[in-house]
């Protein structure tokens, strides 16, 4: 069965190289990967397109990334509104997340 992810390492590879060559350097950690998280892409976004403001409106982050960002969060031992404002995140979305993460760890621990 195929895979229905975007390549986005063969997108940004031709956004870089046709429309800002000169950010291939600062993009080369993340065009050298066989696969982009979530937060890569989005990582790749801002690097790109930084215009001061983001939009969280088509945001969207899988499992991985989730996690990513709560052990970030714990091993800087940073709140809610700390990690919220690093991520450009919701608060409620943060708790949402650590509500839905213990949920699964004590599913797992049944």
């Amino acid at each position: 069965m195929e895979s229905r992810e975007p390549n986005y390492v063969k997108i940004f590879s031709d956004i870089i190289s046709k429309k800002f060559p000169k950010k291939i350097s600062s993009c080369k950690y993340f065009l050298e990967k066989e696969k982009l998280s979530s937060l890569d892409v989005i990582t790749l976004n801002q690097i790109l397109f930084h215009d001061g403001k983001a939009s969280n409106e088509h945001k969207s982050y899988d499992d991985e990334s989730i996690a990513k960002i709560l052990e970030y969060q714990r091993k800087n031992k940073m709140t809610n509104t700390e990690i919220a404002s690093k991520f450009k995140l919701s608060r409620n979305t943060l708790a949402a997340w650590k509500k839905n993460a213990s949920k699964k760890i004590k599913r797992i621990q049944q």
